[in-house]
């Protein structure tokens, strides 16, 4: 097996920390990342082969994942495109379409792209991939074992929905991490300490995750079940629902999905 990763920043790092602790082995890892500090961490830390340049990557490989900053990743694509053959390339840069990947990259096709989630990094992510209709079942199960080292994944059958994908769980931390900030500055309002206020805000989210997660019913009805009818919970809940919490994260995700589109026309528009 030979992977190729081309950008050795947070999310690759994430995966190939993640395959490493599962049945891939160093050995089988390259990393083209320009930087020299980069590089000596990437090896240090994972025993990885590393590379300056494009010219130096092992091509052909078995996958080619291309794991640099959309708006870099025209430039970074082009010298792969001549090396491929029948490499499986697949993208974890958020926005882009197959159509200008594919482009970027001198025709190619065999192409997957792939929305991980910043969670990937302690492998709790969960990824939305969809792969171009040439890719064959090999090439799908392969993508599968390299996402699904920091995580959980699904499968789409329409690119377009990659966008919604984005504005969900790609985006969706961020949600998280922003209701934890006004839980804890709730519980700092109440008078309790930082730490205490932080660990009251965290470990609630992070334990009804948890409870959710493990539980066959679905979210409503464990909050019903949490809601006794004129208790505390009902108080609380009336108050968002007079706000329409409920819209407003319906309105959110689909400014989320909204701007996730308009940014794929701006970068895939690029010659």
């Amino acid at each position: 097996m030979s992977i190729v990763f081309v950008g050795g920043g947070n999310m690759a790092a994430a995966l190939i920390g993640g395959m490493l602790a599962g049945d891939f082995a160093a050995h089988e890892i390259t990393v083209v990342e320009p930087s020299e500090a980069s590089r000596a961490r990437l090896n240090e830390q994972f025993g990885v082969h590393v590379v300056a340049s494009a010219a130096d990557a092992p091509l052909p490989a078995d996958a080619l994942v291309l794991a640099v900053k959309p708006q870099q990743m025209k430039a970074a694509a082009a010298p792969y495109g001549p090396r491929l053959g029948d490499t499986l390339v697949v993208s974890i840069a958020a926005g882009l379409r197959v159509e200008a990947l594919s482009r970027w990259l001198g025709g190619h096709r065999r192409l997957v792209r792939c929305m991980p989630n910043t969670p990937a990094l302690i492998r709790a992510g969960i990824t939305g991939l969809y792969a171009d209709p040439s890719v064959d079942a090999a090439g799908r199960a392969l993508a599968e074992r390299l996402l699904a080292a920091v995580g959980s994944t699904v499968w789409l059958d329409e690119e377009a929905r990659m966008d919604a994908v984005t504005a969900i769980s790609g985006s969706g931390p961020a949600y998280v991490f922003h209701f934890i900030e006004a839980l804890e500055a709730a519980a700092a309002g109440f008078g309790f300490d930082a730490a205490t206020a932080r660990k009251l805000a965290i470990d609630t989210v992070l334990g009804a995750a948890r409870l959710a997660a493990g539980s066959d019913e679905s979210p409503a009805v464990l909050r019903e079940r949490v809601t006794s009818k004129g208790g505390t919970t009902a108080a609380a809940l009336a108050v968002m629902g007079e706000r329409d919490l409920v819209g407003l994260v319906a309105a959110a995700t689909r400014a989320a999905e909204d701007r996730g589109r308009a940014l794929g026309d701006e970068l895939g528009a690029e010659a």
